[in-house]
């Protein structure tokens, strides 16, 4: 039977265990991604255009990026995981961790929005069919089919000028 002090000493190594990987996934996505686009971008074009010089093909080719096919989906997938890593990483430094934090939560960067203001009553325009306004930068009910809704502000000016337009 173990006693606390050798479940202490495990947890510690299994938490040394799992510091490693929870420190070094980032940087060395990074580095994956900056190894890969090296060898598809650099390397294997020339290694491409070596191979059919030495070759001597008649009909030179050009290197197709292998991650390119499918529209760039690695490279879009690749960017959303370094992004979010980055934005997990800044988390955990502004709540105090440090490599890879196991010992404090990151902070939520997201928050609840406030409540929407309920909305004003119905307004009937000339239709006969209901709308809802009162809220920022409604328009008053139509008063006909071809005629200019008066735009308002929240404050209640009047954003469209009550002189008629000229037709163009």
């Amino acid at each position: 039977m173990a006693t606390a002090d050798e479940y202490a000493q495990m947890s510690a190594a299994e938490k040394k265990k799992e510091d490693w990987m929870n420190s070094k996934w980032r940087p060395m996505m990074g580095w994956l991604y900056m190894a890969v686009c090296a060898f598809d971008f650099v390397l294997f074009p020339i290694l491409w255009s070596g191979l059919q010089a030495a070759m001597h093909a008649t009909q030179i080719t050009q290197w197709q990026p292998l991650t390119l096919q499918g529209a760039g989906l690695f490279h879009i997938a690749m960017g959303a995981v370094l992004g979010i890593a980055a934005m997990g990483r800044t988390q955990e430094k502004l709540a105090g961790a440090n490599n890879g934090g196991a010992g404090a939560a990151a902070p939520s960067s997201f928050s609840i929005p406030p409540a929407a203001p309920a909305p004003a009553a119905p307004v009937t325009n000339s239709f006969g069919s209901q709308s809802l306004g009162g809220s920022f930068g409604s328009t008053s009910p139509a008063t006909g089919w071809g005629s200019t809704p008066m735009a308002t502000t929240a404050s209640g000016k009047k954003i469209v000028p009550d002189e008629p337009q000229p037709a163009i």
